[in-house]
């Protein structure tokens, strides 16, 4: 049998009803959760590691970092095929997206976890388990760096995002659709992700801000996040990458105050672009150095942008990892 290393973090897919305050809570370990879902054992040799068991808004960019360090690690001997990792699902796409560029490996690494809890007749955990062992015992699956895949559906960790609060068909890839699917064991592929890379970094700088563009923003906010000492700044921008004239202001202020800021769209697909020519438009955005960074969504250009000061603060170089 092939060999599949889990990595369990806990989120709903380790949580049950807690009695005394009606609500989901972490319970189980990964050892516990294979009990319940038996079928697991009979289709790999399967290792379980319990990273913790952690609710998906209390996963942080150093938690990640600390997770990629240990499935660089445990694979480094090349005794596995195929890695899962079970993840909350608030953070997900966030958590997913950090292991796709930082870990370079032909093995599938498919993150995966559950809209609902073990305590609800419709949990959908061990589908999505057996659905990433699948993906993982899959030739096609491997060089196409890290996965997320529930509900059936096989996506990019850079494509990838949570679309709605609580229904199981919930993760799609808004701009490109999904690589594929997983129909009754059988994994289907359609396409190639979009985009492969890799940043390699000994450090992350997590003191990046995102502030997200409204109707009659000012430059309050980015003022604020500049004065704060920060690292470097995400915009949520109106449209294809525009804000509002007194926005443009504050973010001018940051720039000069030579911090970083990468523009993403607000809207939940589409890129960003510097088309417009009017004063806040894209244009005047990237004319004082604003980074634009393509398809990613706000809470991923986050992520990228953490990694990259990393390796460094040089605004040229910054500009190549996002824009090239």
């Amino acid at each position: 049998m092939k060999n599949i290393l889990i990595v369990f973090t806990g989120g709903t897919f380790s949580m049950m009803i807690d009695k005394s305050t009606g609500g989901a809570v972490p319970r189980y370990s990964g050892e516990e959760l294979l009990e319940k879902i038996p079928e697991a054992k009979n289709l790999a040799s399967i290792t379980c590691f319990d990273f913790g068991k952690y609710p998906g808004p209390h996963m942080t960019p150093e938690l990640m970092f600390q997770l990629s360090k240990k499935i660089k690690e445990l694979i480094s001997n090349d005794r596995y095929d195929g890695v899962i990792v079970t993840h909350g699902t608030d953070t997900l796409e966030e958590t997913a997206y950090f292991l796709d560029l930082t870990i370079r490996t032909p093995i599938p690494i498919v993150v995966i976890g559950s809209m609902k809890n073990s305590s609800e007749p419709d949990w959908d955990g061990p589908r999505n388990l057996l659905d990433a062992m699948h993906v993982c015992l899959n030739d096609n699956c491997k060089n196409i760096g890290v996965l997320v895949c529930l509900n059936g559906e096989i996506n990019a960790a850079s494509e990838v995002t949570k679309t709605y609060t609580e229904e199981i068909d919930s993760f799609h890839s808004l701009d490109f659709g999904a690589l594929g699917f997983v129909q009754y064991g059988r994994v289907i592929l359609n396409r190639l992700p979009r985009k492969l890379e890799t940043i390699e970094t000994e450090k992350i700088i997590s003191n990046v801000d995102m502030l997200t563009v409204y109707a009659g923003m000012n430059e309050k906010f980015f003022k604020f996040s500049a004065d704060s000492n920060v690292e470097g700044i995400v915009v949520e921008a109106l449209g294809v990458g525009n804000v509002p004239p007194a926005a443009f202001e504050g973010i001018k202020y940051a720039v000069e105050k030579n911090i970083p800021v990468v523009l993403v769209s607000r809207c939940p697909a589409g890129e960003t672009l510097d088309i417009y020519g009017y004063p806040g438009a894209g244009k005047w955005l990237h004319s004082i150095g604003v980074i634009f960074a393509d398809y990613l969504n706000g809470q991923k250009a986050r992520i990228k942008l953490m990694l990259a000061l990393g390796v460094s603060k040089d605004q040229n170089e910054l500009r190549k990892i996002f824009e090239d």
